[in-house]
């Protein structure tokens, strides 16, 4: 840790400052939205359905408007949009803690998915601004603390949610309102001017997004890229249900799922910066981008041998059943993301030309997004079915085919040199606003 700290402070302030931002960003959410559902269910005693809609409107409103908050972005510039985003937090939480009315749980749900959308794009941008040439090394660190808040989040979460959920909610809304004033005195006020290439600013939000909807090698990475964002999000979805499944809902199988959730986050914080300089040193972009990939995809080969060893009744064996090979997964799947995550954000930052970055994050995320829906549908009835038909090993097949043909479609790219597309001549140079 020392180590990663000492790379930290070669970067400029402004950048050191995004970083602990994100940590901040990801404890506040973490520390309250798993406990949400068992706020709305338990204490307000709202149907299952009313508690879904809550839920989805967050992820829909998040993942719907993140073209928009990264056109504003580049237009208005990344300072405005991030504080925005942060001060719509600090009220969409706060809300939580303090109604009960189901207008005013939605709207408040509505309001925390925009706020997402609006920083999240803005603040990759930043980065990739600030970064310059340090771009792939300053994303592997801001990775580190983004893990370590969404570590922490939970465990404090849990401690004040224990006595109150609303404390839960207005502490996460005093951190975001502490990152709003901190960011109003303390972030520079930079962006990127979205000139086009023509030099004319002035163009309208359509007329660059038909821009990017043109940029077709943009619109085949990013749909290459979706089933790593599938398979990464069962560290949520399938393993904990695998391990429940065979654990059980009782102390074992909680304790198991923490742990898998304890692995995935802590190889990230520890391995980070070493598996991003090791394979810098040895491979170019593309090729680092396939490897991830077939990792993550090879992660699942655990749970697919898994699937053909006697299941114990009970006792130490049912344990580590249980638990060992979902573990492992989440483990690999870690080193796969650790692998592709810097270089995919340096690709998109490529692949826009250095032209309307928040932009091309926005959309970029906006398509993943979609994906992850549309995928954990598919994964989640996939295991029923399977299990139905007695073929317990058909999901964890289906997810390593996934992360290969994701892995060959990338290595395609590649070959054929739509990864190569040159940057532009002028690096991102900060401008004041």
């Amino acid at each position: 840790m020392k180590s990663t700290f000492a790379q930290v402070h070669t970067y400029e302030r402004s950048t050191q400052l995004l970083m602990m931002n994100q940590f901040s960003i990801n404890l506040g959410f973490y520390m309250l939205m798993p406990y949400l559902a068992a706020h709305l269910s338990g204490t307000l005693a709202l149907a299952g359905w009313v508690v879904g809609l809550v839920l989805g409107v967050r992820n829909f409103s998040q993942q719907g408007m993140f073209l928009v908050g990264g056109a504003l972005a580049d237009r208005f510039g990344y300072k405005p949009l991030i504080v925005a985003g942060c001060m719509l937090r600090t009220v969409g939480f706060a809300t939580l803690g303090l109604v009960d009315s189901l207008a005013a749980l939605i709207t408040a749900s509505a309001a925390i998915g925009l706020a997402g959308a609006l920083f999240n794009p803005a603040v990759r941008a930043y980065l990739a601004a600030d970064a310059g040439e340090r771009k792939v090394e300053a994303f592997a660190l801001f990775n580190v603390f983004y893990q370590a808040g969404i570590l922490l989040g939970p465990l404090v979460g849990m401690l004040l949610t224990g006595v109150d959920f609303r404390i839960t909610c207005l502490v996460s809304a005093g951190i975001f309102a502490l990152l709003s004033v901190v960011q109003i005195r303390a972030l520079p006020a930079r962006k990127k001017e979205p000139a086009g290439p023509d030099g004319d600013s002035r163009q309208g939000l359509l007329a660059q997004w038909r821009g990017i909807v043109a940029n077709r090698p943009f619109l085949l990475f990013s749909g290459a890229m979706i089933g790593s964002y599938v398979l990464t999000f069962q560290v949520y979805l399938a393993l904990p249900l695998e391990i429940r499944r065979l654990g059980g809902d009782g102390e074992l199988g909680t304790a198991a799922v923490g742990m898998l959730f304890a692995v995935s986050g802590l190889s990230t914080i520890i391995g980070q910066t070493r598996v991003t300089a090791w394979c810098r040193a040895r491979y170019d972009p593309g090729q680092t981008l396939v490897r991830g990939l077939a990792v993550m995809g090879l992660a699942f080969v655990p749970l697919v041998l898994a699937t053909v060893v006697p299941v114990p009744e009970s006792g130490v064996g049912l344990w580590l059943l249980a638990a060992g090979p979902p573990m492992l997964t989440a483990l690999l799947l870690a080193v796969g993301t650790m692998i592709a995550y810097p270089f995919e954000m340096d690709m998109i930052v490529r692949l826009s030309g250095n032209h309307l970055v928040a932009t091309h994050y926005g959309l970029y995320n906006t398509i993943c997004g979609v994906g992850i829906t549309l995928g954990n549908l598919l994964t989640g009835a996939s295991m029923d079915a399977a299990r139905s038909a007695g073929m317990p090993a058909l999901p964890w097949i289906t997810l390593v085919a996934l992360g290969l043909v994701c892995a060959a479609a990338v290595y395609g790219l590649h070959r054929t040199g739509r990864l190569t597309t040159p940057t532009a001549s002028t690096e991102l140079r900060p401008a004041t606003v």
